[in-house]
Formats: structure tokens, C-alpha cells, sequence
């Protein structure tokens, strides 16, 4: 028994040596570090692609290089793995996310004017100070007082003693008691606030880059030596710039004032980056894959949109959505989501869902081992409308054409393509437009750009229709009674039913002329504005509204994207912007003018409905939706009908004829339709802006005449006369049906190709 019980003690003895003694540091440090992370994977987002097949926007896997600064050690050990990383990203040509606004090498100076905080005004009018991130940062780091609070009142100075009389000398010389007169004390001078040089030595002494033997400026100035530029030890000025950015970077985001889940030093590096890394073994940084959006085509930018980390004005609407139905939020503070366009209108298909895993690291932050607790599941693929072949030359044609109109003053433009049957947005572009792909590199310059190309004329700009407004006032005065397609009125040049300044017949205006007797067709093709006058009079501003918003003037087109209203012209809305409405402004809303407010898109849906016999169909950008895999349809947009109209079919001929009669032989506009193997109806507009500037040019189309397939709609800003856009549409008409004849069919998945 004795026996045993030593070879017992003996071998339990030599387990613990081994265990303690032997190999212990290793494993305390396994224990220390082998701690599980549970981490939230977001899912690759699902693909857009055309009507055709044509993939648009995918993903592409890229690796990223991430800091856990928690891992790092102390502040001198922190600053040598900070340092040993960015010299690595100079040596491969990395560039990293720095946005501290002093430049990189000495002298340091500020590269924005205002980099403590700006000013602006505010509902009243009175300038009103905000500091900046960097502002933010530096006073809740001491480093600066806020700029933006009121000064502190300065105590009231001593009133001055009076200057004494005769006797009060006399007396205070004979008792040695004399009393100078007290100056006021001179007025504090405001602090002033640190120069670049100045803050980065403050950044410096915070976050401990100088080391031992910093010198203090102060101390320095008292002793009279001489004060250094930066603080910084043997350190090179411009690694501790870099090595301040860095830090400044995790600061924003550690107290809240970028909103970010992770600082994300660089991303999609190479191989050479990746190895010279590891090969480094730097603690606390991680390089791990992930993906971004790839875009597959220049083109269809405002549609297309993008997707970024969530800011906080949207925190609180993308939070509180439940699409599972679990009851917990399906999104998370700073999930990547879609910004703009077909992004975020269809983020529910595109996002899929986020998936969890845990994982332990070692001492050096390094992953040792990984287990998913849920998968990720990518998301569904979006399939749009959009004919990206016809969106690209439209893009274009309007960048070639626009800056060759006669007119000097022209700005961008808008055309829009629309499926007259369905109103399924088959072209929708703006000019000027952006690159997508490059977004963040050319925001300045394009957000500095006067012709402004973030801005989606398309959807979002709001022009007068001119005499395109025409045809609204044709079918309420057919369908209403006011006139037949036969009745004729006589244009006298002037309209004098009412005392007063009488408004004016185009051609008359221009040449003392008139259309002499004139029907509803006549009209429209030499678009008589005394026809109109006299109808829309007939009518009253009631009756021609009504149509107006059932044709989807002032009303949205239902599109699934960010789109405007639009105005209808009438007595509530002048009473609204505080003006009187007087019953004559009803000769200026028959033909398009007055405060009437149209977008392209709008004015495409407008034609569409006429043609297609009176309905009005929600205009819309999604086709269907398809699983990740390609494999099911989930959901397949239908038509939606929004308002209509019913047009007797004479009416609706009689008023087809007049936009035909324009392109016809004997028409303005037959030059630029001859060409083409079809017929066209169209109708031209100009719409007068100011006195001082060119009309906006405005011109819609159908085609073919017979049976109407698409409904084109193009506006150029101070484009002077509509019909210089005439060509630009026939060349959009030439393109649309040519390319459907000679377009090859993309074959679907499991088809035998022969």
C-alpha cells in the first residue's frame, strides 16, 4: 500500500511538474487568449441584373485589414505594431484610411479651412458654429475648449479712482498717504486655438508617441530655450503623423463620433500586402476576407445606387423593421445597406441573412479555431426592368448631344423609356451622371460640379410640360363636350375674353399671324394656343385638373424609387404660396404653363396612358425575383392601375392624328423621322423660365403608331425649342427597335444550347 501511494504522488507529482513548470507559460497564455468571440457575419448581397440577363452589380471577395488595438499592449507597444504596419503599407503602395485633416509630412499644416468646427446659419438667421469630428474629438479629449460655446462673461473692472482734488494731496503728503488713480485692467484676449503643428503635438503627448524625454512646451518657453516643431523623441515627424491618424481614426469610433462598427485600415490588398503582414506577426491585426460591390457597367447610376454603412438618420427606420416576424430587429446599428436607387428600394431581396460564428484567438490576436452557429444566407437577385443596352445609349447620346444643341445656356437633360403597356422603365437617365465604381474618389468633384450629377433629373427634376400638356386639355374638352373632333375655332391671335392684358397665340406673337379655323388635330400639330385658350376657358381649372391627375400630373408614378410629386397648377396650390388665383390663369394651364411642375418620368407615363387607351399603370423598375441560387422565381411584378381614363376611341384618334400629323410628310418634325421604318406620334414643347434665360426644351414620343410598344419623354435644361430634341428621339427609337430585331436571346440555366 505504501508502495503504491508513492508511485501514485510520484507520477501525479511529475504530471503537475510538466504542466506547471515545463510547459506552463504556454498554457496560461492559451488560457489567457482561447476566449470565444461570438461575431455577426453579414451575407453577401444578392445581384441586379437587367431584363436581359445581363448581371449589373455582383459581389467580389477582397481581403481587409482590421485592428484589435484591445490586443495590443501597452501604448509603446501599441505605437511599434501601428508603426511596423504602416511602413509595410508604404513599402507594398497601400494606401489606408487616414481623414485627419493635417497634411502628411512637416511642416504640418491644416488641409481644410475649417477644421475645428464651421459655421452656418440657423432657422432665424444667426450664425450658428458646429464643431467638426475633429473638433468633437479634441474637446473631449481637452485638447481645445469648445469654440462653439459662448465666451464666459468677464467680471465687471473696478470703477477708476478719481483723480485727487488739491487738499487730498496736500493732506497726503503731510501723512505719507497718497492714492493712485486705478486703470481698468486690459480686456482678456480670446484662447486661441492650437495650429496643426500645436494639436499634433497634443495628439502626440495623449497617445504617448513621443515616449521618455518629451519636452514640455511650456516648461521650454519658461526656461527661454527653445521650443521643437513636434515633440516626438527620435521619432520621424511623418511616421507619427501617420501613426496620430491612425489612432485618431479608432478614437472617432471608440467614443461615438463616426458611426462605424470597426475601423477598417485598408481594404482589398494583395498577396505581397498579406504576406509581408504575416510574415511581421503583428498583434491585434487581422486580415480576413470579405466582399464588395462589383459593378458590371458604367451606366444607370441614379438607378443602379449604391450601399454603405447605415448613418444615424436611418438607424431608427432599419432597426425597427421585423421582415421574420421573430420579434428581434433583422438589422443591427451600422449594417451595410443600400443608399440610393434599386439598392435600397429592394434591400428586403437583396440583404439576405446575417449569419453567426464563434471563434477564439490566440495571444496574438490570430484566429485558432472557428464554429458557425448559423450560416450566412446570401441574398435573393433582383430582376430589373431595365434594358441596360438602351439605358447605355441613351446615356450616350445625351452626353454627345446636349452640349451641341444651339442653345449656350443648356444644362443637363433627362430622357425616359417606358413599356406602354405596363409602364416598366426601360431607360431612365440623367445628365450629366457619375461613375459608380469610383464614388468616394470623385464625390468632391462632383458634388463642386455646378451642373450637379448626383442629381436624378429623371426622377427627380421638375420642369413645366409647355404645349406636351396639350393633349390633356384635347381629351377633357372631347370627353367633356366642350368640342368634338370637328369643331373648328377660329385663331384670332389674341384672346380677349377676358379685359385686360390678353394672352397671346404663339404665332402671333412672333409673326402677327394666326391658324385661321382649326379642330382639335390642326391644334395639336401646329400646337394653336388660342385653341387651347378657348377650351381650357371652356373647361375651367376643375374639370382640366381632374384629367390632369388621373394622366399623373401632380401625383407620383408609383415608381419603386425616390421620385418627386410633381405640382398641378390651380387655386389651392397659388393660394398656398400666398398669391391670388385669378380665373384667367386658366389660358396659361391649358397650355402647360402657369405653376404646372412635371419629371420626365411623369411625362412618359402621361403619353403612355393616353395611348394605351386611358390606363394609367404604376410606373416600375422591378421585374422579378429570383432565389440566390437562380433556381425559383420568388415573386414576379404585375401591372398596378392607378387611375383611369376612358376615352371614347374617336376622341383618342382625333388627337393620336395631330401628334402623327407632326411627323407625317407635310409635318415640322418629318425630317427626323423618316428614316425609320415606322410611324411616330409626337408633340413638341418649350417652356418659358424667365426672360433672361432659354425655355427648357421638352419633347415626347410614341411609336409605332399602330400599336404603341414604348413612350419616350427627353427635357434639356435652357434647351431653347423642343423640337431640337426631335432627332435625339428618333435615334432612341431607331436604337430600341433595331436592337430588339438583332438581339441575342440569352438561354436560360439547363438549356441545350445548338
Amino acid at each position: 500500500m505504501a508502495a503504491l501511494l508513492v508511485v501514485m504522488l510520484t507520477c501525479m507529482g511529475a504530471a503537475l511538474y510538466d504542466l506547471q513548470i515545463n510547459n506552463g507559460q504556454a498554457y496560461l497564455q492559451q488560457s489567457q487568449a482561447r476566449i470565444p468571440e461570438r461575431q455577426t457575419v453579414e451575407s453577401a448581397r444578392g445581384q441586379l441584373l437587367d431584363r436581359n440577363g445581363q448581371v449589373l452589380v455582383s459581389n467580389r471577395v477582397i481581403y481587409q485589414v482590421t485592428l484589435d488595438t484591445s490586443l495590443m499592449g501597452k501604448a509603446k507597444d501599441r505605437n511599434a505594431i501601428l508603426l511596423a504596419l504602416i511602413r509595410a503599407a508604404r513599402a507594398e503602395g497601400v494606401e489606408w484610411s487616414d481623414n485627419l485633416p493635417i497634411s502628411q509630412e512637416a511642416p504640418f499644416v491644416f488641409t481644410t479651412l475649417d477644421p475645428y468646427f464651421t459655421t452656418s446659419q440657423d432657422e432665424e438667421g444667426n450664425p450658428a458654429k458646429r464643431l467638426t469630428r475633429l473638433g468633437r474629438l479634441a474637446v473631449a479629449r481637452k485638447w481645445i475648449k469648445d469654440p462653439t460655446q459662448e465666451p464666459e462673461p468677464q467680471a465687471e473692472a473696478p470703477a477708476p479712482v478719481e483723480e485727487p482734488g488739491l487738499w487730498d494731496k496736500i493732506t497726503g503728503f503731510l501723512t505719507g498717504k497718497t492714492e493712485q488713480p486705478q486703470a481698468p485692467p486690459a480686456p482678456k484676449e480670446p484662447e486661441r486655438l492650437p495650429t496643426a503643428t500645436g494639436l499634433l503635438d497634443k495628439m502626440c503627448a495623449y497617445y504617448e508617441i513621443a515616449g521618455e524625454g518629451r519636452v514640455d512646451p511650456k516648461a521650454a518657453e519658461r526656461a527661454g530655450e527653445a521650443v521643437p516643431e513636434l515633440n516626438i523623441g527620435d521619432m520621424d515627424p511623418g511616421d507619427a503623423r501617420a501613426v496620430a491618424g491612425v489612432l485618431y481614426e479608432l478614437a472617432l469610433r471608440s467614443t461615438g463620433i463616426y458611426q462605424a462598427n470597426e475601423y477598417v485600415f485598408a481594404t482589398d490588398v494583395d498577396i505581397d500586402f498579406i504576406s509581408r503582414v504575416k510574415e511581421l506577426s503583428l498583434t491585434g491585426v487581422v486580415i480576413e476576407p470579405t466582399t464588395v460591390r462589383q459593378y458590371h457597367t458604367p451606366y444607370a447610376a441614379h438607378l443602379l445606387g449604391r450601399v454603405a454603412l447605415m448613418d444615424q438618420s436611418e438607424v431608427e427606420y432599419y432597426t425597427s423593421l421585423d421582415e421574420d416576424g421573430d420579434g428581434k430587429p433583422d438589422y443591427q446599428m451600422n449594417d451595410t445597406v443600400g443608399k440610393e436607387g434599386a439598392e435600397k428600394a429592394f434591400e428586403s431581396y437583396l440583404r439576405g441573412t446575417s449569419g453567426t460564428r464563434t471563434v477564439e484567438r490566440n495571444a496574438r490576436g490570430k484566429i485558432v479555431s472557428e464554429e458557425w452557429s448559423t450560416p450566412p444566407e446570401p441574398g435573393d437577385n433582383v430582376v430589373l426592368t431595365l434594358d441596360i443596352n438602351l439605358q447605355g445609349y441613351v446615356e450616350n447620346l445625351l452626353a454627345a448631344s446636349l452640349p451641341e444643341l444651339e442653345s449656350e445656356e443648356t444644362e443637363g437633360g433627362a430622357c425616359v423609356v417606358l413599356d406602354v403597356e405596363t409602364a416598366q422603365v426601360l431607360a431612365a437617365a440623367s445628365y450629366p451622371t457619375f461613375d459608380l465604381a469610383n464614388y468616394s474618389r470623385d464625390f468632391t468633384e462632383n458634388m463642386e460640379n455646378p451642373l450637379r450629377p448626383f442629381n436624378n433629373r429623371a426622377l427627380t427634376g421638375l420642369y413645366p410640360p409647355g404645349s406636351t400638356f396639350k393633349m390633356i386639355t384635347a381629351i377633357a374638352g372631347l370627353e367633356e363636350g366642350i368640342v368634338t373632333p370637328k369643331t373648328r375655332i377660329k385663331d384670332e391671335g389674341r384672346y380677349t375674353y377676358w379685359e385686360g392684358p390678353a394672352p397671346q397665340c404663339w404665332i402671333y406673337r412672333q409673326f402677327r399671324g394666326t391658324h385661321g379655323l382649326v379642330d382639335v388635330t390642326r391644334a395639336i400639330e401646329v400646337s394653336c394656343n388660342y385653341f387651347f385658350f378657348d377650351v381650357g376657358r371652356q373647361l375651367g381649372i376643375s374639370r382640366l385638373a381632374d384629367y390632369a391627375g388621373r394622366f399623373g400630373v401632380g401625383e407620383k408614378t408609383g415608381l419603386e424609387l425616390d421620385e418627386k410629386r410633381g405640382i398641378m397648377a390651380g387655386p389651392e396650390y397659388t393660394e398656398s404660396m400666398g398669391d391670388t388665383w385669378y380665373e384667367g390663369a386658366i389660358t396659361s394651364v391649358a397650355i402647360g404653363q402657369e405653376s404646372t411642375q412635371v419629371t420626365p418620368i411623369q411625362l412618359a407615363n402621361y403619353i403612355a396612358t393616353l395611348v394605351n387607351g386611358g390606363t394609367r399603370n404604376a410606373a416600375h423598375l422591378l421585374k422579378e425575383v429570383k432565389s440566390n441560387d437562380f433556381s425559383q422565381v420568388l415573386y414576379t411584378q404585375e401591372p398596378e392601375v392607378l387611375s383611369t381614363i376612358d376615352i371614347q376611341p374617336e376622341n383618342l384618334e382625333a388627337v393620336k392624328a395631330g401628334m402623327l400629323a407632326l411627323t407625317s410628310p407635310k409635318g415640322s418634325l418629318y425630317r427626323y423621322f423618316q428614316h425609320l421604318p415606322f410611324q411616330v406620334g409626337a408633340k413638341t414643347g418649350s417652356a418659358q423660365i424667365s426672360a433672361q434665360t432659354q425655355s427648357n426644351a421638352v419633347f415626347v414620343c410614341f411609336a409605332p403608331y399602330e400599336d404603341p410598344e414604348i413612350a419616350v419623354a427627353l427635357v434639356v435644361e435652357h434647351g431653347g425649342s423642343g423640337s431640337e430634341l426631335a432627332a435625339m428621339a428618333a435615334d432612341v427609337l431607331s436604337y430600341y427597335f433595331s436592337s430588339q430585331e438583332s438581339r441575342e436571346e440569352i438561354p436560360a440555366e439547363n438549356t441545350l444550347i445548338r
